[in-house]
């Protein structure tokens, strides 16, 4: 099974490194991973995106014409990379910054509002940990307790910052346990 995405928006937000900790999350699972940055000189305001590959097999190449999922944190980034996910991909849109829907039919969306539930967890700087939780909650590619440790780990110098990007990620992953659970088919009642 491969799951391969790319997380886009400004940078700043944070989506290179929820990239890079689902990366090291797979690699700590015993999986081939790819990480690779996208970014131009303007960094803090500009746009940034990144590739993540998770597999179980060799992973071929980490450029991805066509990912499976698609985090995006702003509405440039959706403008981008909306066309470029497969026919039965994911897109993750953050309603807090995108006022617009998904226009494709073809592909399975999560709207959810990462910056305000972020600010609800504590900090409005975790919104990325919101769509890394949702991401996770919606594709289990990789588990949510292999993100929490390396959310503890990249923050364990900071640690005030700990618990915040923890409830943001948990906040993230329960919307999306919740989304998949209104969209489950209900079961036939025969009698």
């Amino acid at each position: 099974m491969q799951n391969d995405l790319i997380c886009a928006g400004f940078g700043g937000q944070g989506v290179l490194l929820i990239g890079k900790i689902l990366a090291y999350a797979g690699m700590h699972e015993g999986k081939e991973v790819v990480w690779f940055p996208s970014y131009g000189p303007e960094m803090r305001g500009g746009t940034a995106n990144c590739s993540v590959v998770i597999s179980d097999r060799a992973v071929g190449s980490p450029i991805i014409a066509q990912p499976r999922g698609l985090i995006a944190m702003n509405l440039p980034s959706l403008d981008k990379f909306e066309p470029t996910v497969k026919p039965g991909g994911l897109i993750i849109v953050n309603t807090s910054l995108i006022n617009r829907s998904v226009q494709r039919t073809d592909v399975e969306v999560l709207e959810i509002p990462c910056n305000a539930m972020a600010m609800e967890a504590g900090s409005a700087r975790a919104a990325n940990m919101v769509a890394l939780g949702a991401y996770v909650g919606m594709t289990a590619a990789v588990q949510l307790k292999e993100a929490e440790e390396l959310v503890r780990e990249t923050f364990a110098q900071k640690p005030k910052l700990v618990d915040v990007n923890l409830r943001a990620l948990h906040a993230g992953h329960d919307f999306a346990g919740a989304h998949r659970a209104d969209q489950a088919p209900t079961p036939e009642v025969r009698s």
